[in-house]
């Protein structure tokens, strides 16, 4: 989707987008869109970022994760202050790089070429903003115009869990980083605007697998065995209702099973059964204390029913957190391209972003930029297969983040 719309207000900053710069990338996120790649498969993806990078003049770096890139651009400064607000170090734009393994069931000429694999979390469009914000920084500071030096970081595997934003820190993504801006896509704001909170933005998200074990035998006997089918309808019933009484309601600590398998006839007491589920949880302390409060939990209710458990509790991401300088920094900079009105408050998502690792380390935010064509008054969620972005999104996204790296 595509349309001619210009900002309400008349910029206040360099940097605004010409014509044949927007078309550029429309086009880049279309041949992103039309070949998508899974988390640490970006290849393509990586490629065509660097050679648009190196076009422009600018030194990409490869990451050692093997997929993913880094770019400076402006001077080095000084250490980063890591405490609220960056004193120095370099203001950083992340995007993730990686698709979806769903199929793409739009009818556009841009539709995904790779069946099975889609763009249906808008990464092409992260992606495609980072890059067109390189480019007009990087003309601005061979003009002596950029008061800050930026890094963007392009990041592969943001859909594999715990992440590949984790990988990234660990190769060191962050060294002389003082702050850190990303964008997600939300189909619930218009094309034009985006929506900012401060504090927590997204819910922190694990993976939890048990599997419980006993003695089976004749269901005419279950006295003589650890009677499998009831032990894992109270461990799928039980903990979830001991955990509410074991945290602060306001955490949202909460667990939900997608899978529960035991036995195969109606007559034999199984040995065996799996759950598998989520853990999601709204505050980050609570993150925190989870595992050991669930695994607590499982192990009280399997030894009541006397079976074995065996838990595999895979971490994910913790809540996107978002730091009141940022927050700030992002609202002046969508205030001084399209006027204050463009901001509207969002809530906490149930949805987790592995972008939250980064802010571990440094101070930063993510920002919802809206991507649904003003005027609608339905939207297609994410993780769809028919799911599309009014494509000014991109124009945007761009001069929000040129305009943070200007204020």
């Amino acid at each position: 989707m595509s349309r001619a719309v210009e900002a309400p207000h008349a910029p206040a900053l360099p940097g605004t987008l010409s014509e044949a710069l927007r078309a550029e990338l429309i086009a880049f996120r279309r041949d992103l869109h039309m070949h998508p790649e899974l988390g640490n498969q970006e290849f393509r993806t990586t490629a065509a970022i660097k050679d648009r990078l190196e076009q422009a003049g600018l030194r990409p770096r490869a990451l050692a994760t093997g997929t993913g890139l880094v770019c400076d651009i402006g001077s080095d400064c000084g250490p980063a202050d890591g405490a609220g607000g960056a004193a120095g170090g370099r203001l950083a734009f992340r995007a993730d790089i990686d698709a979806l393994p769903i199929p793409d069931t739009k009818t556009v000429d841009y539709a995904s070429t790779i069946p099975g694999r889609a763009h249906a979390c808008g990464h092409d469009v992260h992606t495609t903003v980072v890059l067109g914000t390189g480019l007009v920084l990087a003309e601005l500071a061979r003009e002596g115009r950029l008061p800050r030096p930026v890094r963007l970081l392009f990041q592969p595997a943001e859909e594999v869990l715990p992440g590949g934003a984790a990988e990234a820190v660990a190769c060191g993504v962050l060294d002389g980083v003082g702050q850190i801006l990303a964008v997600h896509c939300d189909p619930r704001v218009d094309a034009g605007r985006i929506g900012l909170r401060t504090g927590a933005i997204t819910s922190a998200c694990d993976r939890l697998e048990i599997t419980l074990e006993g003695p089976g035998g004749h269901t005419a006997r279950p006295h003589l065995t650890t009677d499998m089918v009831t032990a894992a309808a109270r461990v799928a019933v039980d903990v979830p209702a001991l955990l509410g009484r074991r945290i602060d309601a306001r955490a949202g600590l909460a667990v939900t099973w997608g899978r529960l398998e035991t036995g195969h006839a109606c007559n034999v007491i199984p040995q065996r059964a799996v759950l598998s589920g989520t853990v999601r949880c709204l505050d980050l302390a609570a993150w925190r204390q989870a595992p050991d409060l669930v695994h607590a939990a499982i192990d009280e209710v399997a030894t009541l029913y006397g079976a074995k458990s065996q838990i595999d509790y895979v971490r994910g991401v913790p809540p996107v957190v978002n730091e009141p300088g940022s927050v700030q920094l992002l609202t002046d900079a969508m205030a001084a391209r399209r006027g204050a009105e463009a901001v509207e408050d969002t809530e906490q998502s149930l949805g987790g972003e592995d972008f939250s690792w980064y802010l571990e380390h440094v101070p930063g935010a993510m920002a919802r930029l809206g991507v649904r064509p003003p005027g609608e008054l339905s939207s297609l969620d994410l993780h769809r297969g028919d799911f599309d972005v009014d494509e000014y999104a991109i124009t945007a996204g761009v001069e929000l983040f040129t305009a943070a790296a200007l204020l």
